[in-house]
């Protein structure tokens, strides 16, 4: 049996976002620039389908259930002309948490927890932040979302999910997805262990 192919998507550009404040588990909504890009996306993903004879209303929809993920999957799935609000959510595409670091700026991180900064600049991957998740265990639940597709889906999700899912596929390794950053308004393609962005 083939791999599914997951057309992933990052939520679009929050005040957070454009401020370098980690988000995690907050709920913030998306500023102008998000709204576009959430749109752009949804008109990359019709142009792939187009290319690809793909009917979208044969692929899974699904979301983070964070509102920045919901607000871009309804973008989407409106350039699509497809009912903006039928898609599932899934808890397991949630952002890594961030637990007291959420709201900070990396100076800020740096600046309350020294110690635990400078553990996590030489092991981001294995090593939480205070009171949040290590990428190892989010790596773990993208695993475990991965294994439970049954078609090609299309996911609306975040930055630090989209790299735990990297490594889960083995596209990419922990050092290298630690530090990849991860665009908005794109188009990331799983499919058949290979790796392809779009934007």
């Amino acid at each position: 049996m083939s791999q599914p192919t997951i057309y992933y998507i990052r939520h679009g550009q929050t005040e957070w976002n454009a401020a370098g404040r980690f988000q995690g588990s907050k709920d913030i909504p998306l500023n102008d620039l998000g709204r576009e890009q959430a749109a752009h996306a949804g008109g990359i993903l019709k142009d792939l389908f187009a290319r690809d004879e793909c009917g979208p209303e044969n692929l899974g929809f699904v979301s983070s259930p964070l509102g920045r993920a919901r607000s871009t999957m309804e973008f989407v799935r409106t350039q699509l002309d497809l009912p903006a609000a039928d898609y599932a959510l899934d808890d397991r595409l949630r952002e890594i948490g961030y637990g007291h670091w959420e709201g900070s700026t990396l100076a800020q991180q740096q600046e309350s927890h020294p110690e635990v900064f400078a553990a996590r600049q030489t092991d981001k991957w294995g090593m939480p932040p205070p009171g949040g998740e290590s990428y190892a265990s989010v790596q773990i639940r993208m695993r475990d979302w991965y294994e439970e597709l049954t078609g090609d889906t299309v996911a609306v999700a975040h930055g630090g999910t989209a790299r735990a899912l990297m490594v889960a596929l083995g596209v990419e390794t922990p050092a290298s997805a630690a530090e990849l950053m991860i665009e908005q308004g794109a188009v990331y393609v799983f499919s058949d262990g290979a790796l392809a962005k779009y934007s």
